[in-house]
């Protein structure tokens, strides 16, 4: 699914009036129809409602919102804002049918207002300002906010809450953003919805398809992509009856250390479970003998050092080389690692204490292959890149550094973020907070690595990667519970993860 720009929806609104044969208030009718019905599941008409429009199309909707419920036989309070004595068309539309109703409980704030006595037991209906806001709220509308999030009500914002922004919010004030409950959007998701830092003002998200023209969808570019199972089952393939082993990919994989050879075996173990037809495993010898035998299928490549890797060589028949997984930061392993990277030439993956080895030696980065994938948590990549303090702010450093060194980089978290060097942005729609484990990221490793050894190109392979892992931990977490969820219970969930794919 496509991401598209706040400016984007606009023109894709435009084309479906034009193109569907209907009026922008028709299109408003169709939405304000979809938000009053998710009211009304959830609430009876003897609910307090208090609804506040402003003087745009989220305001119209608002007050369409409002004239629905009340044929249905709730009593909301509605206040529709009008300072300037200026509303959008079809906000003064539907003001003017409110007015025909004669409905007593309307009021158009011209001049002063008195903030409403409102407690926890109401329900506010934020229809203030949209996605198309464009300004920091200043004055009373600050003031308006405020009483919103301290009068501690249920609010349910149309779609977006009032404040925030639809991409970035870097000089937007949190503080001054209704806070809401639930989230009405239309058709699609915005990029702001995806950063931990606007969870608070955003609560529980829910997309309403207001049946926007396809064509125009279609038509209409876009460098953010919310990842679902039709992209990806298209990107995946049947196995052909007749193939052997070495048509699925042979993998090398560099990880382990004295004390994390489990590290080693989850990757192993994903990335057989993804695939792969043969596992080569170099691991120090301390780590020889728990691979052998937890993970019997994979061919175990022992280092000369019995604690840590100190030399990374993979056979001319690896197809794919994914590096870091338990493997430390000893002196010995960070040379390793630079000379393996000054003889590359194809896409490796870099993961865990192989991107904590060049964070500590930074000259490294530039010998990075092109097209290789770097797997990062948060604080892996604040080391390797600089401290960011925001989401929004560590997905704009990623962008430049995808672009500037040429590599893919996976963004890992919830809605983990892969980041193209042509500046397009991926987001993962699976996963759940089950997953925060050790040996997940591991995990996700053994399945890139897989991915690429069959063949996938590496973005391709990060793409589908993430959304197996998710999808594989919320089959998991089907029958162990997010609290109970390991990173072992993910990879006994891959190999159905991608069948229920494919069969999709």
């Amino acid at each position: 699914m496509k991401i598209f720009t706040s400016s984007d929806i606009r023109e894709i609104d435009r084309k479906t009036v034009e193109r569907d044969g209907i009026t922008s208030w028709e299109l408003m009718e169709r939405a304000a129809s979809l938000v009053a019905k998710e009211i009304m599941e959830r609430w009876l008409p003897t609910q307090r409602i208090v609804v506040f429009a402003g003087p745009g199309n989220n305001g119209g909707d608002a007050l369409a919102v409002s004239r629905m419920l009340i044929d249905q036989g709730y009593h909301p309070e509605i206040y529709l804002f009008n300072t300037k004595e200026h509303l959008s068309d079809d906000c003064r539309t539907n003001r003017d049918k409110l007015l025909e109703y004669e409905y007593e409980d309307f009021t158009e704030v011209v001049k002063t207002f008195s903030f409403p006595e409102i407690t926890e037991r109401d329900v506010i209906v934020d229809g203030i300002f949209g996605s198309g806001l464009r300004e920091r709220l200043v004055g009373g509308y600050t003031s308006l906010v405020q009483n919103i999030n301290e009068s501690n009500a249920f609010v349910v914002s149309i779609d977006i809450p009032t404040g925030l922004f639809g991409e970035y919010n870097y000089e937007n004030l949190l503080r001054n953003v209704v806070h809401a409950d639930l989230t009405l959007t239309f058709q699609f998701p915005r990029l702001s919805f995806f950063f931990k830092e606007n969870n608070a003002v955003l609560g529980e998200w829910k997309v309403l398809d207001i049946g926007l023209n396809r064509r125009a969808i279609h038509e209409t570019p876009s460098n953010t992509f919310f990842i679902d199972s039709v992209g990806v089952r298209d990107a995946l393939s049947l196995r052909n009856p007749f193939a052997d082993k070495n048509e699925f990919g042979r993998i090398y994989l560099a990880a382990g250390s004295h004390g994390m050879a489990g590290a080693a075996i989850l990757a192993a173990r994903a990335a057989l479970r993804s695939g792969t037809g043969v596992v080569t495993v170099h691991t120090p010898g301390c780590a020889y003998l728990p691979l052998q035998i937890a993970v019997p299928e994979a061919i175990i490549d022992t280092d000369s050092d019995d604690c840590v890797v100190t030399e990374i060589a993979p056979h001319k028949k690896s197809h794919a080389v994914g590096i870091g997984p338990g493997l430390g930061t000893d002196s010995r392993t960070i040379d390793a690692l630079g000379a393996f990277l000054r003889s590359r030439r194809e896409p490796v993956v870099l993961d865990a204490d192989a991107l904590n080895c060049l964070a500590q030696r930074p000259m490294y980065l530039s010998n990075i292959p092109a097209n290789s994938i770097i797997t990062p948590n948060a604080n892996e990549f604040d080391r390797l890149f600089g401290d960011c303090y925001t989401e929004e702010e560590r997905l704009k450093k990623a962008l430049d550094a995808s672009s500037r060194l040429k590599i893919v980089i996976v963004l890992k978290g919830h809605y983990t973020k892969v980041i193209r060097p042509d500046g397009k942005i991926f987001i993962n729609s699976t996963g759940n907070a089950g997953m925060a484990t050790a040996g997940s990221g591991d995990v996700l490793t053994g399945i890139i690595t897989s991915l690429l050894g069959q063949g996938l190109a590496s973005c391709t392979a990060a793409v589908i990667g993430v959304f197996v892992h998710g999808l594989a931990g919320d089959l998991a977490r089907k029958k162990h519970g997010e609290a109970g969820l390991i990173a072992s219970d993910i990879v006994e969930y891959i190999g159905k993860a991608i069948k229920l794919i494919l069969e999709s």
